[in-house]
């Protein structure tokens, strides 16, 4: 017996076949990376009060996903902190 093809049923290029378990339909997470635009900071391994902004308590570089920075200055800024830490900055 052949199956019926059901019309209103979700397709993969769907919206909703993107969502991931925990979050809702509705939402969305996109935020701008602090570290690009007009006034932004110059990203330095001196200049340690914003490295310690991306920086846990326990000395290890936030990932991205929490601090929402870009990926390219997220390996900027990881480079940076490294260079500090060599340099007991940090």
């Amino acid at each position: 017996m052949k199956r019926k093809k059901q019309k209103g049923k979700l397709k993969r290029g769907s919206s909703f076949s993107k969502l991931s378990l925990f979050q809702k339909p509705g939402i969305r997470f996109n935020r701008e990376c602090p570290l690009s635009g007009k006034d932004a900071p110059v990203i330095d391994y001196k200049n340690i009060r914003i490295l310690k902004k991306y920086i846990s308590e326990t000395g290890r570089i936030l990932p991205s996903r929490i601090t929402a920075v870009s990926q390219n200055k997220q390996k900027k800024l990881a480079r940076e902190v490294k260079r500090a830490r060599i340099l007991a900055l940090i």
